[in-house]
């Protein structure tokens, strides 16, 4: 949908919702102090009945505002003006979008409080604005006959002026929050659903839609390129495994070659370490890595950012059968290391070994990997934050930029030589886990012997990429996160290579 910027006052809007994002200052100003001397005080009249207080994610509907054009008004808090951030801004923006389309063909308008819009800057606010109306209607309830949202008819957002440099924020927002948009919808399937050959075609339907290349492995190919880590994963289920290879070559035969290597685990028994049922029910989000790695290089695509990205892929099922791989099995990867398996719930770690392995044989200069890696990165870190495990420390530096930039977490976790002897194995040259303590960092280190001299990072996303309750900006599910992150160090990389 393409979102636009009027410069007409807010008042004369016509829309189905006029969205007014205001802080808890007092007393108003533009261009909301206009709006509620048209509308006969009333937003201040609620001020100072204790009604709204402008609290940050805070909501109330005001339906036919005497005065103002727009049939519904939304009045949404951002808290402290000082403390407004990008991601406070799309949540509250998300929490009150998300009120305004429960029917379908709802148009919507949106004005921020200028001292918000001064402090973050027109630019970003455009990008957050398209951003939040392309996620606001995605839902977990996309197998019910009736949904419960819409996507919008049109959105506009209220500015003083209509720069250039903000027309094309509103397309980078629109275009990130389409794939945010993709990520939600392949997560929130379920695994009779999505499974790795239709993930291969999900894949393979938007490389083509979006002008990528494509490859895909089946499992044949796979043993032939000797990925025995991915293969012994998959092999206890009757989904044979893929693995799917896009790429983007934006930046022409002499870019540097960057690879994004996403898990996709499209659902996860925990093998015969097998899981609770509790622990169970939500993992068809374990290919969360694959998706936001797919929709990154889509997004790259649509920005026709100049750079070189390839996005690999590996995609298996962990289940339990008479041929599942078993506890006390030496594998061996695609680069000869042999692992003995103590946990065949550390399957998503096998999956990235040989993938890793593929995208460095292949020329990757510089490669970040993505997976639902851990439960541990989620007890150091919380749900909110991703851990960011690296061994190039521009990398890490650039990477927290770009996360700061789109208002999301991500944490360096230390990669110290002592951890390694805890993979030692008496009868192969590794295992698949350390002992219980560190355990996210025994995962980084396992994958760290997979990428040989590359500059690296891995993200363990486990927290960040789904929420078991819903919020006010967001159903329990699939969250997207870190995929603006992705998109943004990719515009970095950009940058540096135009210098």
């Amino acid at each position: 949908m393409n979102s636009t910027i009027s410069t007409d006052s807010s008042i004369s809007v016509a829309a189905n919702w006029l969205v007014v994002l205001l802080s808890d200052s007092q007393p108003l100003t533009s261009p909301i102090l206009d709006l509620d001397s048209a509308a006969s005080g009333t937003i201040s009249s609620l001020f100072e009945t204790e009604q709204f207080s402008g609290k940050a994610l805070e909501t109330l509907v005001l339906p036919r505002c005497a005065g103002v054009t727009a049939k519904n008004v939304v009045l949404a808090g951002l808290g402290e003006v000082q403390a407004c951030s990008v991601r406070k801004l799309r949540h509250s923006l998300l929490a009150a979008l998300r009120l305004c389309c429960c029917k379908a063909n709802q148009t919507v308008a949106v004005v921020v409080e200028d001292s918000v819009v001064n402090l973050l800057g027109p630019v970003t606010v455009a990008e957050v604005f398209a951003d939040a109306v392309e996620v606001a209607a995605t839902d977990t309830d996309i197998y019910k006959s009736k949904r419960a949202r819409s996507g919008f008819a049109s959105a506009t957002l209220c500015l003083p002026q209509a720069s250039d440099d903000a027309l094309a924020a509103l397309s980078r927002g629109s275009i990130t929050g389409q794939s945010c948009v993709i990520v939600k919808d392949l997560v929130n399937r379920t695994a009779n659903d999505i499974y790795p050959e239709t993930f291969a075609d999900e894949a393979s339907k938007l490389a083509k839609q979006f002008g990528l290349e494509v490859t895909v492995l089946d499992e044949k190919q796979l043993e032939a390129e000797r990925m025995g880590a991915l293969l012994a994963v998959a092999q206890g289920s009757s989904r044979p495994a893929r693995m799917v290879k896009l790429a983007w070559n934006g930046a022409g035969k002499e870019g540097e070659q960057i690879a994004l290597v996403g898990k996709g685990v499209t659902f996860d028994t925990g093998g015969y370490s097998i899981k609770p049922s509790d622990s169970m029910i939500s993992m068809k989000s374990d290919m969360a890595g694959a998706a936001t790695a797919l929709a990154a290089i889509v997004a790259a695509a649509r920005l026709k950012l100049p750079v070189n990205v390839s996005a690999y892929l590996g995609l298996a099922e962990n289940m339990i059968s008479g041929n599942a791989y078993r506890l006390g099995d030496v594998l061996t990867a695609r680069n000869g290391t042999t692992i003995e398996i103590h946990n065949t719930d550390a399957e998503g770690r096998l999956v990235l070994a040989d993938v890793l392995t593929y995208a460095v044989d292949e020329g990757a200069q510089k490669i970040i990997d993505l997976a639902t890696l851990t439960g541990a990165c989620v007890v150091a870190l919380g749900d909110e934050v991703t851990g960011m495990f690296p061994n190039n420390e521009q990398m890490a530096a650039e990477l927290t930029t770009a996360a700061t930039s789109v208002g999301e977490y991500v944490w360096p976790m230390p990669m110290h030589e002592h951890f390694e002897p805890l993979l030692k194995s008496s009868v192969a040259d590794c295992k698949n886990v350390g002992p219980r303590w560190g355990g996210a960092i025994t995962a980084a280190k396992f994958l760290q012997k997979f990428v040989a001299d590359t500059k690296w990072v891995h993200l363990d996303i486990a927290g960040p990429s789904w929420t078991d309750s819903s919020k006010a900006w967001c159903d329990a599910g699939a969250t997207a996160d870190p995929l603006r992150t992705l998109v943004e160090w990719l515009q970095i990389q950009s940058n540096n290579t135009s210098v």
